[in-house]
């Protein structure tokens, strides 16, 4: 009886294990913002975990991370380096693997590791630089091969014109194809963080406007905003009296406050964007339907109508004129005496 017991709590104990794991991956699911202490918590929780479960359980886990948008990197990294059959969704389709991890899969892995990585819908150019890179290595002894069956001659022999030709034509293929792919990432894979030419907050201002949605203090939020965007108070007191919301949203994406401080702003100022769906708010909803490049055109000719309403062109009047026509009318008033003078003249007389 004891044997047959001992037999059945191997089974059972994995089990549960598999019970425990996907519980823990539900339950991270369900965070929408991570704090750095939940994110350690689960990486010391999810590794040892996953590691006692069976490989169902290890496939349906890392088929539900690969939906996630905040990762710990010490998880990332353990499940891209899991085998192909575990790790092909995570690899091909997680938006949380940073970068480095990318390469540093591609460099420790197999082939098959490398197709997952590459049929990513982007990729970025230093991702992209060290896969063409470990293909030249790959590549390398195959053609170095050839080259160590002959003989090796008493004395060297310079290489032949053709040789020089081929391998200077096969670099600048390669060096062709290099440019394309970064040019085809580029396109893919946007950078919003690079905001040369465009109107953006400083810390200063972007802390303001935070502490004054907090405290709800549309007044001195106003004058914040306005101030953000060198345009006069009315822009910003329009742009707030839109109760959607909406105008903000595109206000403050325009200006390129970080996303979770605008999130924030949003649902402070206007409460019912604090209503959560879909595990979100639907502030968070708002501002991820947002297209920062549409918002930049919007912003910038909320600007120019500001502008040409609250800082018109300067009459003619009061515009420089030439010397020459300076010069006239200061004659004219010094011929001319003044009224006192013409009157004592008059006295006089």
């Amino acid at each position: 009886m004891r044997d047959r017991f001992r037999d059945l709590e191997g089974p059972m104990a994995v089990r549960k294990k598999d019970v425990v794991l996907m519980a823990t991956v539900s339950s991270f699911e369900n965070l929408s913002y991570p704090t750095r202490s939940e994110l350690r918590q689960f990486a010391e929780l999810f590794m040892p975990l996953f590691q006692a479960s069976s490989e169902e359980a290890r496939r349906q886990a890392v088929a539900a991370l690969s939906q996630c948008e905040n990762m710990p990197a010490a998880v990332a990294l353990f499940i891209g380096n899991q085998p192909i059959e575990v790790s092909a969704p995570f690899l091909t389709a997680s938006k949380a693997i940073s970068d480095d991890t990318l390469i540093t899969i591609a460099r420790t892995q197999g082939a098959a590791h490398l197709k997952a990585i590459v049929s990513r819908d982007s990729l970025s150019p230093a991702v992209i630089d060290a896969l063409v890179a470990l293909r030249q290595a790959e590549l390398r002894p195959v053609a170095a091969a050839p080259a160590e069956q002959p003989a090796m001659p008493l004395s060297p022999m310079p290489a032949p014109p053709e040789v020089n030709r081929e391998e200077a034509r096969r670099l600048a293929d390669e060096a062709a194809l290099r440019e394309r792919i970064r040019s085809l990432a580029g396109h893919l894979r946007r950078n919003d963080e690079d905001r040369l030419g465009l109107r953006s907050l400083s810390d200063i201002q972007e802390a303001l406007l935070v502490r004054f949605a907090r405290s709800r203090e549309a007044t001195h939020f106003a004058t914040a905003l306005a101030d953000a965007l060198s345009a006069s108070r009315w822009l910003a007191e329009r742009i707030m009296l839109d109760l959607s919301g909406q105008q903000l949203a595109i206000t403050l994406t325009s200006l390129g406050m970080n996303f979770l401080d605008s999130v924030f702003v949003l649902e402070k100022l206007y409460p019912h964007l604090a209503e959560v769906q879909h595990n979100v708010s639907r502030a968070f909803l708002v501002l991820d339907a947002l297209d920062p490049e549409e918002c930049h055109a919007r912003v910038e000719a909320w600007c120019r109508a500001d502008s040409y309403t609250y800082n018109p062109v300067k009459p003619a009047a009061a515009q420089p004129v030439p010397a020459a026509q300076a010069q006239a009318p200061s004659y004219r008033f010094i011929r001319q005496a003044p009224l006192r003078d013409l009157k004592s003249v008059n006295r006089a007389r």
